[in-house]
């Protein structure tokens, strides 16, 4: 079955804000999201970390590393 490509899209932005948005609440920039990454085992660059974000294509798997590197706990999923 074919995916609709604008639903996945609008779940790839929402994502992509997500994320930046706790990025900026928090202060931390994508070179500090990188080290800490890194420091967790999973070696990024600020430039690697910068084109995820920018296409929004990430897999959950790097969304819930970023998650946990820089202290989220919960979040508010809500519209």
């Amino acid at each position: 079955m074919p995916k609709d490509t604008a639903v996945v899209e609008s779940y790839e932005a929402k994502a992509k804000n997500i994320l930046k948005a706790e990025l900026k609440r928090r202060g931390i920039t994508y070179g500090q999201l990188a080290d800490r990454l890194t420091a967790l085992g999973t070696p990024e660059t600020e430039r690697n970390i910068a084109n995820k974000i920018s296409r929004g294509s990430f897999t959950t798997a790097f969304f819930l590393m970023c998650m946990d590197a820089i202290g989220v706990q919960s979040l508010n999923l809500g519209s």
